[in-house]
């Protein structure tokens, strides 16, 4: 057997091992029902439109229909007012307009009858400040979110298979490397699946929102390049992940020997989330193979990313994540077999080196 076909069989086998968990199965539909949620709420928390009554003949009866208001042509707007069949009434007073209301005049009346001044924006092209911290957190939170819960559960695999034995039937079977690298691939896979449900569930609920025509296009540049740099990066993250596992015999020291790549995440992360406003640390931050993978895209969607450093950035991501691959799996094969206590990293280094002697 070929490492491409011992590849594929591992990654199978791990796919429908996650696929059975029910809790990989509701965490998921939670996800999807949480990003649901989280982007029509603002909606439904909107309301519709109000209802406004106007007299027959009223000068602003078309003013009100093409803000989108509910308009009633009545006799008596203030009477209709008073009975609760409308929240609001505009009327005729000395040729301008005036509102009557119960106890506070809807906001969406008020200003459909205001005269907006004239704008001059100095800076067209500049993000809304809502959106520029948003899309910075999503970003850093899908990646620091993904990448560490699959990677501790690539490492909650590999101790389980070293509790039971089953490691060693599987060692015989096909190549340590293939072992690490289907892992790799199957959680990477799930992973991705997982974000492209849950950006589809988004956009769609999204659509609710009077601000889906502004700010799903500026996105579409940033989330078409999060894809290649997530993969990469989890990549990076899966294989340390993997041979973390690889070190220890119990799940209760996964935390504990995970500590180092754990860091590596949250360190980025918080980076993003504080530094955001800052140009030169965002600049650094976007080579940075830990923390590129959420840096860069956030820099595409404000703009300040010129056209070539995606380019420049995935290939220092690309030689990362190969650099953590080959590394991740010298520690996997010096580590994988020793059942008997916590291997260190420096120990498992030199007992593949010893074994390739």
């Amino acid at each position: 057997m070929n490492l491409v076909e011992a590849v594929r069989l591992v990654a199978a086998r791990e796919l429908k091992v996650k696929l059975r968990d029910k809790t990989f199965v509701f965490s998921t539909l939670f996800f999807l029902l949480f990003a649901f949620g989280s982007s029509i709420l603002p909606a439904l928390l909107a309301g519709g439109p109000s209802s406004v009554a106007v007299a027959q003949s009223s000068p602003y009866e078309s003013k009100l229909r093409d803000a989108g208001l509910e308009v009633k042509v009545v006799a008596d707007p203030e009477k209709v007012v008073r009975d609760g069949d409308a929240d609001a009434a505009v009327v005729d007073k000395s040729g301008q307009p005036e509102v009557l209301a119960m106890k506070e005049a809807p906001g969406d009346i008020v200003r459909a009858l205001s005269v907006a001044p004239e704008v001059r924006l100095l800076d067209p092209d500049a993000v809304n400040q809502l959106a520029a911290f948003l899309v910075p957190f999503m970003f850093a939170l899908v990646f620091f979110f993904t990448s560490l819960t699959f990677g501790i559960q690539i490492a909650q695999s590999v101790v389980e298979e070293k509790q039971t034995r089953m490691v060693e039937i599987l060692v015989a079977a096909v190549p340590v490397r293939a072992l690490l690298i289907g892992k790799v691939v199957a959680g990477g896979v799930l992973a991705l699946a997982q974000i492209a449900l849950v950006a589809v569930v988004t956009v769609a609920g999204a659509q609710f929102s009077d601000d889906a025509g502004t700010l799903l296009p500026l996105l579409g540049p940033a989330m078409a390049w999060f894809i290649p740099f997530f993969v990469l990066g989890f990549i990076m993250l899966a294989a340390l992940w993997a041979a973390v596992g690889a070190l220890v015999n119990r799940l209760e020291d996964v935390a504990n020997a995970g500590m180092p790549v754990q860091l590596l995440v949250m360190l980025p992360f918080f980076a993003v989330i504080f530094l955001g406003d800052n140009p030169t640390a965002m600049r650094i931050l976007s080579y940075v193979p830990f923390s590129a993978p959420t840096a860069m895209p956030v820099r595409l969607f404000d703009g300040s990313a010129a056209a070539w450093e995606p380019f420049l950035a995935l290939a220092i991501l690309a030689a990362a994540a190969l650099g953590a691959l080959l590394a991740g799996a010298r520690i996997y094969e010096g580590s994988l077999l020793r059942t008997n206590s916590r291997t260190s990293w420096s120990a498992a280094w030199r007992d593949r080196e010893l074994r390739s002697m």
